[in-house]
């Protein structure tokens, strides 16, 4: 029943260990660690500032700055600040940096042509 033909899944024919041993995919993985790992080490090391100040130091924490408004309250909603931050830095930097070899990894497997170095072999140029 039905149609069998079925369109051939480029990405399911890719030997993948093969495009991990690239240069191009080795770059990729370095060029994302050396941005999210520090980045999420500082993230944690502010997130986890603010939550032990609240609750060793809560003095500290509820000194007033205006009005209501405490020094808490501030930091608090610095986390959501930095959150948004992060996100649109984490954006521009995959832009810039790793969009440009993800796409030509991506047109290696569709083309199912690298070299060992990670090169693409003949086919279409992209």
């Amino acid at each position: 029943m039905g149609n069998d033909a079925r369109t051939p899944d480029v990405a399911a024919s890719a030997d993948f260990k093969e495009v991990q041993a690239t240069e191009q995919f080795r770059e990729l993985r370095k060029r994302h660690r050396s941005f999210v790992f520090p980045m999420a080490i500082a993230f944690l090391l502010w997130y986890f500032a603010y939550v032990l100040l609240a609750d060793y130091a809560a003095d500290f924490m509820s000194t007033k700055v205006w009005g209501n408004i405490n020094v808490g309250l501030i930091m608090g909603l610095l986390q959501f600040v930095t959150t948004f931050a992060i996100t649109g830095w984490y954006v521009s930097y995959c832009n810039r940096r790793l969009d440009p070899i993800a796409a030509e990894i991506r047109h290696g497997i569709e083309g199912h042509e690298f070299d060992k170095a990670g090169n693409r072999v003949g086919g279409e140029t992209p």
